[in-house]
């Protein structure tokens, strides 16, 4: 009876075997570098994320048992008054900050656009966004005080003789005053983004439009906006919810404990957590708020279909 030799590779089998033994090893190598990353998305977002939806139909203070209560978080919410008035107020808010802010930040850039030293224009404007939120508050606490120790409210007393208001104290003038600082605060940013928009525009185009006989306001509106309108887009669902989710300015600037007109829907979240230990609560706020924002969003998204150019 014979031996049975057993046969050798052959030359095509060794390239594939050491390919695979490559790519093996690359595996182990981006696994290795996406498990931080991975693992803090879970013990940061994922994990905290669940935990609150299943708190939401939960009743606890942080140290007893949690008892199952169902939906009655979420309606205890929806008629609460005050829950009612930071929703209002949040939406004022967004109003407010979200198309001025923007008008006034494209503004500026189409003053930018061509002029010389754009880049320190560009750092001037951005200083705001870079400085810390709590400065920010503390400074403009100086301008919009009242009576005579503020800035604003002195100046215009002795200048002009007005007697403006209580900013910061008087609820119907108060979501006025942090819709100024949200505005000024952000707006380099938002200048940085639409110098980048209109970088972009080959001079050609506005060239074209000039021969053809059209005046600046033309061109604004027939080629540098639809141009832009993805940058447009892009910074108007940002804003939007940086304006559903302004809350350190807010509790620095005016503590939204004693004076309604500052309550938003982040400050009801913090509320009923940190000051009232309603965690059930909290966690319904904040999914109502998530739910809240997630419909504008979507909203946004179905507009810019009819709305929004691009090149392609």
């Amino acid at each position: 009876m014979g031996v049975v030799t057993p046969a050798r590779p052959t030359a095509g089998t060794r390239p594939a075997r050491a390919a695979e033994r490559v790519r093996n090893r690359d595996g182990w190598w981006a696994a290795l570098f996406l498990a931080p990353q991975v693992l803090g998305l879970l013990a940061f977002l994922v994990f905290p994320l669940g935990f609150a939806v299943v708190l939401a139909f939960m009743k606890w203070d942080g140290l007893g048992e949690k008892s199952w209560v169902g939906f009655d978080n979420f309606a205890a919410q929806l008629t609460d008054p005050e829950f009612g008035t930071a929703v209002w107020n949040t939406v004022k808010l967004a109003l407010l900050t979200v198309p001025v802010g923007l008008t006034l930040a494209l503004l500026v850039a189409l003053a930018l656009n061509n002029v010389r030293g754009k880049t320190f224009y560009r750092v001037v404007y951005f200083l705001p966004v870079v400085t810390s939120s709590v400065a920010v508050a503390v400074m403009w606490q100086v301008i919009l005080a009242g009576g005579d120790y503020g800035v604003l409210n002195s100046t215009l007393h002795r200048w002009f003789g007005v007697t403006p208001p209580a900013w910061l104290d008087d609820q119907g003038w108060v979501i006025v005053a942090i819709a100024v600082v949200t505005i000024w605060s952000s707006l380099g940013l938002n200048v940085v983004i639409f110098l980048a928009g209109l970088q972009t525009i080959p001079p050609s185009l506005t060239e074209a439009a000039r021969i053809d006989g059209a005046g600046p306001v033309r061109v604004l509106r027939s080629v540098t906006l639809p141009m832009i309108s993805p940058t447009i887009f892009f910074s108007t669902v940002v804003a939007v919810i940086s304006s559903f989710q302004a809350f350190d300015q807010i509790y620095v600037l005016v503590n939204p404990a004693h004076n309604e007109g500052a309550r938003t829907i982040v400050y009801q979240v913090y509320d009923l957590s940190f000051q009232k230990f309603e965690f059930g609560m909290s966690s319904a706020a904040a999914l109502i708020l998530l739910a809240l924002t997630l419909l504008v969003t979507f909203v946004q998204f179905a507009a810019q279909k009819r709305l929004v150019h691009y090149d392609s």
